[in-house]
Formats: structure tokens, C-alpha cells, sequence
């Protein structure tokens, strides 16, 4: 019985050291992972893998392009063990890497155009794979279609100007994303620097006093000068000159009541009211001011005045002013040579007349001779003589020359005394038209 139980404790013996040593060996043998270094192996120049690590490490760290978390991982790794070191390469750096790729992917899409955004929020939702695609092309090409599109918009904008629209059109022009993203960094500053500039002398040209001397004061300074004369400096200078000429309109004596009161309105207000009366107001109670006027000269004025007054204020704005400027002094002047010519006509002369005294009695209207039918002849002075004589009663008695015409109460030869003027003359038209029909005949008879 004793014996089985020896050879038992033999064989444990003997057996003991071919379980043990093969195991060591398995594991010496066993492949080691990646720059993970074995219990203080060495190699033959003295370098440890944990050197390596850190070698590897310390060149992460100097990479421009190594976001915070990886920094940040990769310097407590530095801190750490050999196993540590180890770990980061192995693991962490990955994570870390993954972290800072989505930040940049949250970055991007928080200050990119419309396609950027688009295409980072699609990364985003994505694999990893999808996220690192958007960061090293995506984002590139999505920022070229935003580029065009602003582009585009600068170009589309009235404000803009010369210098940025012909570098903005050469851009577009080449197309590519570099020339686009050329433009908007560098060319479109510079151009938009010298616009703003030839912008200011534009105002300086056009701007009254105030303006000028703001305008040209930021000539003289720098280019923040000049942008803070466009954003805000102008507008200030203006309304000094807006309101300087609203006080100017309101102390004229020739404006209107209904301006002057809109411009003593528009003094009380703000700087938008000052220019909103000089740029729509104003022509508006003007207009009104006009039309009141007309009417007045209207009721005062002479016909032609009247008259073309009436008809302005039947037509448009422009015919007022019409008138205002011109209509009103030629009307006048029509007036005025009516008013200058004679009131009274002359008395016709008839074509042919008998011979009449040569003195007219001054209290007695003067009649106009009577003309015979046709054929017409002229009496002789004989035949005047005779109805003289006729009318005379024969005697051939006048008071004076034979030119003179007898005054009325004067025919004393004939007997007729106090017969009157109207009797002797009627007498003697009559005589006078007996001799015109007698010479009348005489001529009719030697021509047969």
C-alpha cells in the first residue's frame, strides 16, 4: 500500500516542471499588440517602445491641426505610464479625434452659407466616415455655391459699387472656388474701400454746408472714418442742412400760409420729419399755396388775366406754374394794350359828298349827307349858287363869304327870320340833289 502512494508524489514531482515552463514559453511567444512595450524590454540602441510612444505622442501635440480634445488627451497620456502612453495611441486618440471633428462640423455650420449648413448638418447625422468627407471636401464645395450666391447678391445690390461689380463679374467669370473665395477675401475689401471713398466725394459734391465739411473731413482721416461718415456721419450733417433751409423757407415773405405752416410743423420734429418734408411735402403745400394765389389774381386781374387763370386752375400742377411763370405776365400785358387803345371811334367819311358850309354851329349835332343812287356826279359851283339863290328867296343875300355857312337866325333877306339853320339846310340839300339829277341827264343825253 505504500508503495502506489510514493510513486504518486514521484510523478507530481516529475510532472510539475513540464506544466509550468510550457505555459512561460506560450506567452513568450505570443504576439505583443503595437507599440506596446513589453516589461522593460529593450532593443540593442537603447530604445524602448515607451520612447516611441512618446515620440509619437510629443508629434501629435505639434500638428497645427490637432483640436483641443486631442491635446488635451494627449498631454495627460504624457503624464502617465508606459501604458498609458500605450492607451491614447491605441484608443483615445481616435475618441479625440472624433470629438474635435464634430466641434469643427458645429463650427462650420454655424457661420456657413445656406449650402454649407445643409451639407453640415447631413455630415452630421451621418457615420464618422461621412463627418471626415464633409471636413476635407464637402465644406469646400458647398462654400463655392455660397460664394457665387453672395456673389451674385453684391452685384444685384443698386449700392454697390464700380470697383466691387467689375472685380465681383471677373470673379464669376473664372468660376472656380479659389477665384470666387479670392474676391470675397482679398479683392472685394480693397475695391469696397475705394468705392466708399469715391462715394464720400459724391456726397461732398452734392450736400450742403454741413455736409461738406463732414464729408470732407473724413477724406482727410482714415478709412474707418470714412465708414463711419457713411453709416452715420451724413445722415447728422444733413438734417443741419435740412433744418437750416426749412427756417429759410419759413422767413420768406413770399411763401405761402399752408408751407409756412408745414415747415414751422416739420422744424418741431425729428430728422426723419425735416427730410420728409423737403422731399414730399413741400411740392405738395406749395402746389396748394400756388392754387390760391391764381385764384386771387383771378378775382383782381383784367379779362385776358381772368380769363387765363381760370383756365390754369381748370388744368394740372404744371399748368399753375405755367401761369405762375409765365402765362400771368402775358396775359397782363394783353390787358394793358387794350387798356391804350382809344375809347371813342371817328366819325366815317362818306365817299362822295356835296359841298357844305365850312362852319358847323358848335350847339347842333352834325348830320351826315345824304348820297343819291347811282350814277353819281358832282355839283357844280354854279349850281350851288343857285340853290343859294333859290333858298335866299331870289336875292342872293348872305352874311359873308360864300364859304362861310350861314349861322342860324341869319336869313333876314329871305324873310323867314328865326326859320332856324335845320329849314336852310334841308332847303339846300334838296336844291343841290335837283341839280345832280339835271348835270345827271345832260351827260346821259351828249353821250347818246
Amino acid at each position: 500500500m505504500k508503495l502506489p502512494r510514493v510513486s504518486a508524489v514521484v510523478a507530481a514531482a516529475v510532472l510539475t516542471p513540464a506544466v509550468l515552463f510550457p505555459s512561460s514559453a506560450l506567452a513568450a511567444d505570443a504576439p505583443q499588440p503595437t507599440g506596446v512595450s513589453g516589461p522593460d524590454t529593450g532593443s540593442e540602441g537603447g530604445t524602448t517602445q515607451e520612447d516611441l510612444d512618446r515620440a509619437e505622442i510629443q508629434k501629435i501635440l505639434a500638428d497645427k491641426e490637432s483640436g483641443v480634445s486631442v491635446r488635451e488627451a494627449a498631454e495627460r497620456a504624457l503624464a502617465g505610464t508606459a501604458a498609458d502612453l500605450r492607451r491614447f495611441l491605441e484608443v483615445g486618440l481616435h475618441d479625440a479625434r472624433v470629438t474635435d471633428d464634430r466641434v469643427k462640423g458645429f463650427q462650420i455650420l454655424a457661420v456657413g452659407g445656406p449650402a454649407v449648413k445643409k451639407a453640415a448638418e447631413a455630415a452630421l447625422r451621418g457615420t464618422y466616415a461621412d463627418l471626415v468627407a464633409f471636413l476635407k471636401e464637402g465644406q469646400y464645395t458647398a462654400r463655392a455655391q455660397d460664394d457665387r450666391a453672395e456673389i451674385e447678391r453684391i452685384l444685384a445690390d443698386p449700392e454697390t459699387g464700380r470697383g466691387v461689380r467689375e472685380t465681383g463679374q471677373a470673379a464669376l467669370a473664372v468660376g472656380t472656388p479659389a477665384a470666387l473665395r479670392h474676391f470675397l477675401e482679398v479683392e472685394l475689401p480693397k475695391q469696397q474701400a475705394d468705392d466708399d471713398r469715391v462715394e464720400v466725394a459724391r456726397i461732398l459734391f452734392k450736400g450742403g454746408p454741413a455736409v461738406k465739411e463732414a464729408a470732407s473731413a473724413a477724406l482727410s482721416g482714415t478709412y474707418a472714418d470714412v465708414v463711419k461718415f457713411l453709416k452715420e456721419g451724413q445722415y447728422a450733417a444733413r438734417a443741419e442742412d435740412d433744418r437750416a433751409e426749412i427756417e429759410a423757407i419759413a422767413a420768406d415773405p413770399q411763401t405761402g400760409r399752408h408751407t409756412r405752416e408745414a415747415a414751422r410743423k416739420a422744424l418741431a420734429g425729428d430728422a426723419a420729419g425735416l427730410r420728409r418734408f423737403l422731399e414730399t411735402e413741400l411740392a405738395a403745400v406749395r402746389m396748394s399755396d400756388n392754387r390760391v394765389k391764381v385764384s386771387q389774381i383771378a378775382e383782381s386781374g383784367g379779362p385776358a388775366v381772368r380769363k387765363a387763370a381760370l383756365a390754369a386752375l381748370e388744368g394740372n400742377d404744371q399748368a399753375v406754374l405755367a401761369f405762375l411763370e409765365h402765362g400771368w405776365a402775358a396775359a397782363r400785358a394783353e390787358d394793358e394794350a387794350d387798356a391804350a387803345k382809344p375809347t371813342t371811334q371817328p366819325a366815317p367819311q362818306p365817299s362822295q359828298s356835296t359841298t357844305q358850309p365850312s362852319a358847323q354851329p358848335t350847339d347842333r349835332p352834325t348830320e351826315q349827307p345824304r348820297t343819291t343812287p347811282a350814277p353819281q356826279a358832282t355839283a357844280t359851283p354854279q349850281a350851288v349858287q343857285a340853290v343859294a339863290r333859290t333858298t335866299t328867296n331870289g336875292t342872293g343875300g348872305t352874311n359873308g363869304t360864300a364859304d362861310a355857312a350861314p349861322r342860324s337866325g341869319q336869313l333876314a333877306a329871305t324873310g323867314a327870320e328865326g326859320l332856324g339853320w335845320e329849314a336852310g339846310a334841308a332847303a339846300a340839300a334838296v336844291a343841290a340833289g335837283a341839280a345832280l339829277v339835271a348835270v345827271s341827264r345832260r351827260r346821259r343825253s351828249t353821250e347818246d
